[in-house]
């Protein structure tokens, strides 16, 4: 199931930075890495945030109640992170929120959406590794991406990202 809930209109030469929102601090590395490089290339930015699937047996009430507080979870998520994308670049990111497995629907924007050039991720900083998404990729289906993928460390200061950015 997929939704876009805000979208800008875009003309061919802009390029379209995909960012992952979630609840990681490395998140908001991958925000700004996202943002700074769309600042330079005159590109655009989309959120993505991903809802897991509910594995929920009970009664249906109770599952449109979860799924309710979930979506609204999201939109704070990507508001919050508008704010980040909008104080660096100027502009209102695109917000797209789908619910199933992260990795399938990074996959499927990506294929519905074309204008998407570049995918960035922020490695996460734990001691079990970069984290699932990062993992993916860097695994023997990273190179089911059809578009380059930016890894950048997750540890990164704001003037360290601009600078590399």
């Amino acid at each position: 199931m997929s939704e876009t809930s805000q979208q800008q209109p875009l003309t061919p030469a802009k390029r379209k930075f995909l960012a992952v929102v979630d609840e990681t601090e490395e998140c908001k590395v991958a925000l700004r890495f996202a943002a700074r490089r769309a600042q330079h290339t005159n590109g655009l930015v989309s959120l993505l945030y991903v809802i897991a699937p509910a594995d929920f047996q009970q009664w249906a009430g109770v599952e449109r109640k979860m799924r309710e507080e979930a979506r609204e979870e999201a939109e704070r998520a990507l508001h919050e992170a508008a704010r980040i994308v909008n104080d660096i670049v100027g502009t209102t990111p695109e917000f797209v929120i789908r619910e199933g497995r992260a990795s399938d629907e990074i996959r499927a924007l990506i294929r519905d959406d074309r204008a998407i050039s570049i995918l960035v991720l922020a490695a996460g900083l734990s001691k079990e590794g970069p984290g699932p998404l990062v993992s993916l990729i860097a695994g023997p289906t990273g190179n089911a991406y059809s578009i380059p993928v930016t890894v950048v460390p997750g540890n990164l200061s704001d003037e360290q990202v601009d600078a590399l950015a």
